[in-house]
This record gives C-alpha cells, sequence and structure tokens, in this order.
C-alpha cells in the first residue's frame, strides 16, 4: 500500500488500485493520521482539524461517527487486506497502520535529512541522488484535494518549507559537483517559482559566471535588483551585492565565486540558507 500526500491524496491498494476518498471530513481524518505513521493522533487534534474553534458540544461522539464511516468506507473498498484494520483506535485518539515507507511524506522527509547528511561527508553524488528520489515524489501542491483545517494547514506549511530546503540542498549539491552546465534549466526554473528567494538567485548568478557566461550573470544580479525593488522596495543584500562586484572584476569564470549553505550537523536538523562568500576551493 502507498498513501500519497504530497499533491492529490490518494492511496494506492497492494493490487494497484488508486482510491481518492471525496467524503471531505473523512479525508481529513485520514490525512491527519497518515502525516503521522503508526503514531497515535489525539481525539483534540482532529477535533481542532475538523472544526477549529467551533467544534459542536458532541464533537467526540460526532469524531467517532466519522472513524466509524471511515472503516467501513475503507472495507468496502477493499483497500486493506482482510483483517487488517488500516484506522486503529489508539489512546490518545486513532492511528494509521502503516509504515513510514508506505507514506511519501515521511520517505521524502527521510531522503532529504540522508542527503544532507551524505553532504556534510562529502558524499555527493550519492546525497544528489537522495535529493533527486526526494523531489520526484512532489506530483504538486499537498494534499491538494483535502479541505484543510487549522492542523493540516500548518502541515503544509511544514512540507512546503522542507521542500524549499530540499532544492536548496539539490542547488548546493549540483554545483558543489561542478554541474554548472547542467543545473542552470533547474535553477532558472527555481528562480521563476520564487522569484524573492535570493539564495537561489546568488546560486543562478554563480552557475552563469562558473558556465562562462558573464554577462547573463550580471543580467541576473539586475533581474533580482529589479524583482526586490518593485516587490518590497529593497536592494539585494550584502551577500549578493558582493558577489556581483566579484563577478565584475573577475578575470575569469574559475574564480571562487559561491553562496555556500551553511548547513547544521545536528541529527535530523535540515539546513538554513544563509549566504556568505566562500573562499577558494
Amino acid at each position: 500500500m502507498q498513501i500519497s500526500l504530497l499533491g492529490p491524496f490518494e492511496i494506492v491498494t497492494d493490487d494497484n488500485r488508486t482510491f481518492a476518498p471525496n467524503a471531505p471530513k473523512l479525508c481529513q481524518i485520514l490525512t491527519v493520521t497518515a502525516l503521522q505513521p503508526r503514531e497515535a493522533v489525539a481525539t483534540g487534534t482532529l477535533i481542532r482539524e475538523l472544526w477549529g474553534e467551533d467544534a459542536p458540544a458532541a464533537a467526540t461522539r460526532t469524531l467517532q461517527t466519522h472513524v466509524y464511516h471511515a472503516r467501513r468506507m475503507l472495507s468496502d473498498m477493499r483497500v486493506t487486506a482482510p483483517g487488517r484494520q488500516l484506522l486503529a483506535t489508539q489512546a490518545p485518539g486513532y492511528r494509521i497502520d502503516v509504515k513510514d515507507e508506505e507514506v511519501d511524506a515521511s520517505r521524502f522527509e527521510r531522503f532529504v535529512q540522508r542527503a544532507q547528511r551524505k553532504l556534510v561527508e562529502g558524499e555527493l553524488h550519492r546525497a544528489a541522488e537522495d535529493l533527486k528520489q526526494a523531489m520526484s515524489l512532489w506530483r504538486g501542491p499537498v494534499f491538494s484535494n483535502v479541505p484543510a483545517g487549522d492542523v493540516l494547514v500548518g502541515e503544509a506549511a511544514r512540507l512546503e518549507e522542507l521542500k524549499i530546503r530540499a532544492l536548496e540542498l539539490r542547488a548546493e549539491t549540483e554545483l558543489r559537483l561542478g554541474r554548472h552546465r547542467e543545473f542552470l534549466p533547474e535553477l532558472r526554473s527555481l528562480v521563476n517559482s520564487h522569484p524573492l528567494h535570493e539564495w537561489l538567485h546568488g546560486q543562478l548568478i554563480t552557475a552563469l559566471h562558473r558556465a562562462g557566461r558573464r554577462a547573463e550573470a550580471l543580467q541576473a544580479y539586475q533581474n533580482l535588483y529589479r524583482i526586490l525593488k518593485r516587490e518590497l522596495g529593497l536592494a539585494p543584500s550584502v551577500e549578493l551585492q558582493r558577489l556581483q562586484a566579484q563577478i565584475l572584476s573577475a578575470a575569469g569564470p574559475e574564480a571562487p565565486l559561491a553562496l555556500r549553505l551553511r548547513i547544521d550537523h545536528r541529527p535530523g536538523a535540515v539546513p538554513a540558507p544563509v549566504p556568505t562568500t566562500a573562499v577558494a576551493s
């Protein structure tokens, strides 16, 4: 079985049937519990997701009814093998009985954490492969066919932020591998999708310069300058201004230009884009 959350919510059964329930509250219950495989989600959390601050007086009993209908629906659709109860009761609430590897969001987080570890250890090719697999799991905005309450709105923001960090890691890894020309199309796409993300602009500028396209690198800086002035009334950061100055004074594309990603070495930590001018490597 596979549960897909990084896009429309879907369940793919063991016999390769795709099941996308359309009952809003049942989808919310299944999505919230799937975000914590094999861990119990408290009744109060599910109530907050379903009704927010307007929970009915009999919210607990109504939730129990929704869970009953969810189980019946899963059984009728033969989503699970006979005798297997996908949505189980477990104090302080309910849990979904799947393994981490059966939920794409969990696999995505594992790939990103492992890629960061490999990047720190200098295993660039393995980090690049993990990040490629991580990004391949995304099919669109998270659980886009589920009406999100307070809990899912927060989880969607967390996963989207982790996606951006994975993209930062991917850019860092590809450029450390020297794949400046190969990665340029993806960098342009990333900058177009995240026009206010200065660090990604910096990577594009660096990649263009290292590919021997100095004029285009300077033009990319001017594009960023116009975007920031128009949208925020700001100039590019000091680090980006320094990068522009280095390109203007550089003798050639081999000059040591990079905005490196500062990576937290603690287990499970994710990197933050703190641009600093790198020394020669």
